[in-house]
């Protein structure tokens, strides 16, 4: 082992197998670092959801004062149409941020993932004591989500925040047509109708975004889970 020509001591060797000894050092770095960024995306979106929700809630306090004060008359039925319409296009905006914010949740998770696989390369010993996945594929970004449970994927998109917020805008987008439709005059019926066909057409709306946002994977798989 030659000496250092600099202080005139024995050069540092790699370790065992070649590995550096700083690289578990970069592979933690790395591993705080996008559990940061997961953090701040998360918080991001829920701080807009939060404001979307409260903007809604005002706009209904806002429609029962005017409706003691003025009844349902025009000025109420003009009122509504343009709260509803303000809160729809708020919330497909925070919906579009979510499904946004989820796909890149799965690329962080996924690649939490792979930098999991390097720990077990480096020190095999501690994979039992490991929760999460090791692997990058699918089903190991799902036993990460569901910390090694078993769930059901039906139960897992209803309960996420895309198909909560989903729900909230399909429910004003319902109403909005509604109130399109009793602005005209329409029967009881018919505004009951389009009512419900309106909050359909926006769940199948958000449903197709939904589906192009995930159509791509976050990474191509490098460590797939065995068989």
């Amino acid at each position: 082992m030659s000496p250092d020509p600099r202080t005139n001591e024995p050069a540092p060797t790699p370790s065992e197998g070649g590995v550096s000894p700083a690289l578990p050092v970069f592979l933690s770095t790395e591993h705080w670092s996008l559990l940061g960024t997961r953090s701040l995306t998360w918080a991001e979106v829920m701080s807009r959801i939060t404001i979307h929700l409260t903007v809604v809630s005002a706009f209904l306090v806002v429609l029962v004062l005017t409706a003691q004060r003025t009844g349902f008359g025009t000025p109420f039925r003009v009122m509504a149409i343009g709260f509803a319409s303000a809160a729809l296009v708020m919330g497909t905006l925070t919906a579009i941020r979510v499904n946004m914010a989820s796909q890149e949740d799965a690329g962080l998770v996924t690649a939490m993932n792979r930098l999991r696989h390097a720990y077990v390369d480096l020190a095999p010993e501690i994979e039992p004591y490991l929760t999460a996945s090791i692997h990058d594929d699918t089903r190991g970004l799902m036993h990460s989500y569901s910390v090694g449970q078993r769930r059901n994927p039906i139960l897992h998109v209803m309960g996420s925040t895309s198909f909560f917020l989903m729900t909230v805008n399909a429910i004003v987008a319902g109403a909005l047509g509604a109130l399109v439709a009793s602005a005209v005059d329409a029967s009881t019926g018919t505004v009951a109708v389009v009512g419900v066909l309106a909050g359909l057409a926006y769940v199948l709306a958000h449903l197709e975004i939904a589906r192009r946002v995930f159509r791509d994977k976050p990474f191509d798989v490098h460590f797939p889970t065995p068989e």
